[in-house]
């Protein structure tokens, strides 16, 4: 699967965890977490070097990654091994102008 598909299984097993409490058998969401992890284990290596994901500038490229990725941990997601992905959120955070997602 590709990498960039993988923020719709952040996104599915946000939804059916942390909104709609859908009862969902734990293999289910175990299959789904795979391609999320391979996601983020790609991620953290492409930060390992860089500050932003692209040219070392903020661009859409981490608008759109942070959206699903700074609440993956509602799908089930655990981020704590991920140290360059943390220290990326943060400076999204920390962007002049940020507004943070909270629905």
């Amino acid at each position: 699967m590709a990498e960039s598909n993988a923020i719709l299984w952040y996104a599915l097993l946000r939804y059916w965890l942390s909104i709609a409490h859908t009862p969902v058998a734990r293999e289910k969401i175990d299959a789904r977490k795979r391609p999320g992890y391979f996601a983020l284990d790609a991620m953290e290596r492409h930060l390992l070097e860089r500050s932003f994901l692209v040219d070392e500038h903020y661009t859409i490229a981490d608008i759109s990654l942070y959206a699903y990725t700074h609440v993956a941990h509602e799908g089930d997601f655990d981020l704590s091994g991920y140290p360059s992905i943390r220290a990326w959120l943060a400076r999204v955070e920390a962007q002049p102008g940020h507004v943070p997602i909270s629905a």
